[in-house]
This record gives structure tokens, C-alpha cells and sequence, in this order.
């Protein structure tokens, strides 16, 4: 995590520019950050400019003023290499710094995003600047974190990364006969002779839009283009790093992720990071259970180990459709449930709002009026003195889940860009089904990628897991075996890691273990549905409803229509000491919390704590104490009774044994119990 000896408490701060105003207005910045108990500030983050206004020209002037005045003012920091946007000298000296589009347009100098990873000038210019930063400031010993570039994303599909990709496949798969077996080129004659004829996977060669959604020709050639891609982005964010490590190795290196982001397999970069860190602006209409799935994801990543919320808005966030204002209290309630599901950090985008071009409009700690009059300054001061109340008491804390949902970039790519069998197919969107029946129950869980260990969890689910990474089977196998419960899903193992088809039936190498095999699959269009009966009551079947045979599984429940009626949709095959299921289709939110809650029941998977709909419970713990979050998402008071009594670190108002705890509108309430 962020690292300093000095850190007794949750940091409290967020993005600084105060190079985009007058320096007078830097000291007003630095009495309002006092007021409002902000404790660490990112610096430097769209600098490049500034810092390189040519060729062989530095200039760290104002840079200098900036890190002593925060300094001066007692700001931990988070230092940002600027590297997110490159200056125009650079993309009029070296076009190759800009990005191609997939439909083939070259980019002009403007945006962010826009520098080709690439591009040899930015494997030069970047890197160099990182290390000149860390030579500079690594006397200050307030800098607390390296911030790698900011939010890497998008894509390039320019020469430079047509000979780039080229090398990626030359290094995977050694041969051109092993490319044209992964690839399965004998299919339409596009059969390789030579590397140098490999182009990439876009709108130009074999991608193309069908029906408003992105569809491929050849899925193993854009499968692999997009983890080049996400290869190569990963690339540049290790050559700063390195440079950083060289000189500052005691500093934390990290870049802020923007939670579930299709075009970068974050897993893996989040293995080359110190800690994750990711940016959190939910759509004004997500509701709480989006989010909490994503700050369990980023936990994820790194075992369970703490994250920092490195960015999210005060208020309004310009960026979606309706820029609509956070209401009174959302703010503190989202801060402290990123907390209750790991974080170690609140930060924010951004300290002040600036007066010019496209976040001009996206809201921060101090206004455009400037004054701590106004409703988010007062909200967000009385944020920072809970932070500074409650001191370091939490950091560190774990959670503890009995359940591993498993998610997989490649498996999202693979699975939607698919030719068929339904444009309905949607890997987070099913992800998210399990997990909000298990949420809305305050049952924990865990992320983990394919390969991450099963052995610790009472259930793991892997919704919609359509590729078969190598050896995955043979894990869930020896999970099963020695007493784990697993379920999948419809549209499961059915390809390997090149989207090949896996012969023999569906869902592959998993049939012994599922003890079913899938004839075929029935793509019902949006709007048609099948129907089963689970326990009494009906449920739709729709998306995709899988025609199944049972190898040993016993049926659950049958499909209620069609030629197909009678046939399992829900089966479950005892293995080895442990059990394994299968959802043969998509149905509706009270089914999914039926099963699991069925499912939890049967393992003793109870929930952290019972309480009204829209009362969300999590708890963090260490040797010492017990944590429980208690956050009311209604707009309206409710009360829940507690199973053990302690103290609510908030107030410090003592609740007993089967209490009940009152919660205002948006309330939160922090409760520390003492480990006997």
C-alpha cells in the first residue's frame, strides 16, 4: 500500500493542479485543504508539457515551488510521472508518438490516451522523464507513491504496432505452423507463410460491427490482438517503473485501473504493481452493488490485500450522459463503503475545479466560487474529521469470504466477440447476477483469476467461464475432489486459449466433473423466454438455454417449453468428496437469490449480518479487532440489530449484544468488537 512510517490514519486527499492556476491561489488552496482535513494531494499528472517543452529541455521550475509548498504545509504526496498526455512539440516531431484508429485514420496531436505504447519516441520520452522526477525528488521524504501515467487505456493499430504484434506472436507461438493451428487458418485461406503477413485484428482487416456490437472474423487473431495490446500498454507502465525502482526502490509504485475496463487484462498488471489502485465514478443509477463488486475485484488482485481509492468525484462527474448531483450524504456513504470493502485510502478527482476545457464541469473540494461555504466543502470537511477520528484503527484489516466468484478478461473478450450464439451474451452482466444475490444477503466474496487458489473457499462460481484456460479443469477437478462446491454456467468451457473448439461435447474438459454433457443451445431473442420450476416457484430461462444430457449429475429443475421440455436446466454431480453444478441458462434476480441462498445454506455460509433490503453489512478484521461496516443506502432511516456489541468508532457510542443500531438517511456506522 501507500508507505510511509508517518502514515498513522486513512489518507484523505485526492488530484492537484495547481499549476493550471495563479501561484496566489496555491496558499488559498493550502488553508481550505487544512479546513477540510485533506492529508495527501496526487501531483503532477498532466505535466508533460510543462516539464519538457523540448527535445533536450527540462524544466522543473514550477514543479519545484509546488512540492515545497506542499511540503511546507505537512501533504503527504503521490507523485505522478505526467506521462498520460504527450506534449504537441512531440507529435508534430515524431509522428509515431500518435495513435491509429481501427478504422485506419491517424490521430492528430489532442486528447489523452492518444500516445501509440508502441511508439519508439514514447519508449523513450517517457521512461526518461520518470527517472529524471525520481532523481529530482527523491529527497522528499513526503512523497508516499509513484502514480504511473493515468488511467492507460484505449488502442493503436499502426505500423509500429503491427511489427510490435508481430514479434508477440512470433514469441507465443514459436513457429508459423503453430500460429496457423491456433488460429485455425485453414478456415476461409488464410492460411500464414510468413510472419510478416500477419496484419492486425481491426475494422481493416478482420472486425466489423454487426447489430451495434463488435464482431471478428477470426476470434483467435483478435483475441491475441487484444492481449498484445494490453501486453504492450503494461510494457510502458514497466519501464517507468524500473526507472522509479532505480533510484526510490522504497517507493510504492502503482497506476489507478478504472475498474472492470474491457481492453486491459488487469490481473496481470495488477502483479506488476506495489498495490492497485483504481478510480471509482459509478453511473448516478448503478446502485450500490456495482461498485462493491469492483472494490472486491481490486482487492482481489492482490490476495485480499488492501487497495486505495485513488480517484472518484466530490459530487458530479462530467463524463456521464446526466451529470447528476450526488445528493447529500452519497458522498460519505460511497467513501466509507470503498472503505468497508478494503480500501486504505479516500481520494478524490479533484481538489479544484478547473476553469477551462472538458472537466471543467466535474466537481471538486473547492468550487469555481472558491469558498468553504458550500455544500460538497462542508460534506467532505466533515468526512476528513471522521478519517482523522478514527485515525489508523482499520487500516491493514482484512475481509474474510467463504466464496471465490471467478472473472477472467480473456474469458470477456473471447466470450463476446464470438460470431454467436446470441448478441445477449454479456460476461460482467451474468458476473454480476451471482454476485448481487450473494450482496443483497451481505454474504462476502472474493475475486479470483483461473488460476488463483480455490482451496480456501467453501463455493466457488464461475459464471460464463467460455474458455478453458489450460490445466483450469484439472484445478476445479482437484477442488471438487477434495470437498469444494463449484458452479458454472451456460456458455462454459466450450474453447480452449485460442478459442478452438474442444471436441467431444460441451462443456469440454469439464463434463466428468459437471457429469453432463450439452447437445446444443438454444439463443432465444431478447424478449422470448423459456421456463423452469426451482422449489415451487417459476423462473425464466432466456439468453442462451443449453439442451442438455445428464452423465451421472442429477436434475434440479427442467425446462417447462419447447421441443426441449423435460430436459435438465439445473443439475448437480456429486465428485470426489465435493459437488459440482450447473445453470443451463440466464433467469431473473429472485431465482439467483434463491439458489445461492439454498446453496450458502447447505455449506453454512451465513451472512456477515441479516438487515433490511438496501442495508449493506461487510466486515474487516486483524489479530486484534472486528470491523463491521453498517451502510444504509435508502433515503430514508432504518435500524438493524446487532449480533455482538462493541463500539461505534464514528461516535463512540457503546451498543450491546442484540442491540438495535439506528442509521440515519445514507447513514454509516463503524463498529469495533474486541477478539476474545
Amino acid at each position: 500500500m501507500i508507505n510511509s512510517p508517518k502514515i498513522r490514519k486513512i489518507v484523505y486527499g485526492g488530484d492537484y493542479n495547481p499549476e493550471q492556476w495563479p501561484e496566489e491561489v496555491w496558499h488559498e488552496d493550502m488553508r481550505l485543504f487544512k479546513e477540510a482535513g485533506v492529508d495527501i494531494v496526487t501531483l503532477n499528472v498532466f505535466s508533460w508539457a510543462m516539464l519538457q517543452p523540448s527535445e533536450d529541455e527540462y524544466d522543473f521550475s514550477t514543479l519545484d515551488r509546488i512540492m515545497e509548498l506542499v511540503k511546507e504545509n505537512g501533504l503527504f504526496v503521490c507523485m505522478a510521472t505526467s506521462t498520460a498526455a504527450h506534449p504537441a512539440w512531440m507529435a508534430k516531431r515524431h509522428p509515431d508518438i500518435t495513435r491509429v484508429e481501427s478504422n485506419g485514420m491517424k490521430r492528430s496531436f489532442g486528447a489523452r490516451h492518444n500516445s501509440c505504447p508502441n511508439s519508439p519516441t514514447y519508449r523513450k520520452y517517457a521512461p526518461e522523464l520518470a527517472r529524471r522526477l525520481a532523481e529530482r525528488y527523491k529527497g522528499f521524504d513526503n512523497i508516499v507513491a509513484w502514480h504511473v501515467s493515468n488511467e492507460f487505456g484505449g488502442e493503436c493499430y499502426c505500423e509500429n504496432c503491427a511489427k510490435a504484434f508481430r514479434e508477440w506472436v512470433k514469441s507465443r507461438y514459436g513457429t508459423i505452423e503453430e500460429v496457423n493451428r491456433a488460429w485455425n487458418t485453414a478456415f476461409w485461406s488464410h492460411t500464414f507463410y510468413d510472419f510478416d503477413e500477419i496484419v492486425p485484428a481491426d475494422l481493416r482487416s478482420e472486425e466489423f460491427s454487426w447489430d451495434g456490437q463488435l464482431r471478428t472474423n477470426f476470434q483467435g487473431i483478435s483475441l491475441d490482438y487484444r492481449r498484445f495490446l494490453s501486453d504492450s500498454m503494461l510494457e510502458c507502465f514497466k519501464l517507468e517503473r524500473d526507472e522509479l525502482k532505480k533510484i526510490t526502490p522504497d517507493i510504492p509504485v502503482t497506476t489507478n485501473l478504472m475498474g472492470w475496463y474491457k481492453p486491459l487484462d488487469y490481473k496481470k498488471w495488477a502483479d506488476e504493481m506495489d498495490f492497485v489502485s483504481w478510480d471509482n465514478y459509478p453511473n448516478y443509477d448503478s446502485g450500490p452493488a456495482y461498485p462493491a463488486a469492483v472494490h472486491d475485484t481490486m482487492r482481489g488482485f492482490k490476495g485480499g490485500q488492501p487497495f486505495c481509492l485513488m480517484e472518484q468525484s466530490p459530487s458530479v462527474s462530467n463524463w456521464h450522459i446526466y451529470c447528476k448531483l450526488k445528493r447529500p450524504g452519497v458522498m460519505r456513504l460511497w467513501s466509507w463503503q470503498a472503505v468497508a470493502h478494503g480500501a486504505d485510502t479516500v481520494m478524490f478527482f479533484q481538489m479544484r475545479r478547473s476553469i477551462g476545457a472538458c472537466e471543467k464541469y466535474h466537481s471538486a473540494l473547492i468550487d469555481h466560487a472558491g469558498r468553504n461555504d458550500t455544500r460538497v466543502f462542508k460534506e467532505m470537511a466533515a468526512l476528513g474529521a471522521e478519517l482523522k477520528k478514527i485515525g489508523g484503527q482499520t487500516l491493514g484489516t482484512r475481509i474474510k469470504a467463504d466464496i471465490a466468484i471467478v472473472f477472467d478478461w480473456e474469458n470477456w473478450w473471447a466470450a463476446e466477440l464470438s460470431a454467436g450464439p446470441s448478441r445477449l451474451i454479456n460476461y460482467c452482466s451474468e458476473v454480476s447476477s451471482y454476485y448481487n444475490a450473494l450482496f443483497s444477503r451481505n454474504i462476502a466474496v472474493d475475486f479470483i483469476a483461473p488460476d488463483g487458489d480455490m482451496s480456501k473457499y467453501k463455493l466457488v462460481i464461475a459464471p460464463l467461464l467460455y474458455m478453458n484456460h489450460e490445466g483450469y479443469d484439472e484445478r476445479v477437478r482437484e477442488y471438487v475432489k477434495g470437498g469444494g462446491t463449484y458452479i458454472t454456467t451456460y456458455f462454459s468451457g466450450w474453447v480452449d486459449d485460442n478459442d478452438l473448439v474442444l471436441p467431444g461435447g460441451y462443456p469440454g474438459k469439464q463434463k466428468d466433473i459437471l457429469g453432463i454433457w450439452v447437445e446444443e443451445s438454444d439463443a432465444l431473442p431478447e424478449g422470448e423466454e423459456n421456463s423452469f420450476i426451482y422449489k415451487g416457484t417459476e423462473y425464466p430461462a432466456g439468453t442462451l438455454c443449453d439442451i442438455m444430457h445428464p452423465e451421472g449429475a442429477r436434475e434440479i429443475a427442467v425446462y417447462e417449453r419447447e421441443f426441449y421440455s423435460g430436459t435438465p436446466v439445473l443439475t448437480v454431480n456429486d465428485f470426489g468428496s465435493g459437488r459440482a453444478s450447473y445453470v443451463g441458462c440466464h433467469s431473473n434476480d429472485a431465482f439467483y437469490a434463491a439458489y445461492l441462498s439454498d446453496i450458502c445454506a447447505e455449506l453454512g455460509i451465513e451472512p456477515v449480518l441479516d438487515t433490511p433490503q438496501d442495508v449493506e453489512v461487510t466486515r474487516r478484521e486483524n489479530d486484534e479487532y472486528s470491523f463491521l461496516f453498517v451502510l444504509n443506502h435508502k433515503d430514508e432511516k432504518s435500524e438493524v440489530r446487532l449480533r455482538e456489541g462493541g463500539t461505534d468508532i464514528l461516535t463512540d457510542k457503546v451498543y450491546g449484544s442484540g442491540d438495535l443500531l439506528p442509521l440515519n438517511r445514507k447513514g454509516v456506522a463503524i463498529i469495533r468488537t474486541e477478539k476474545k
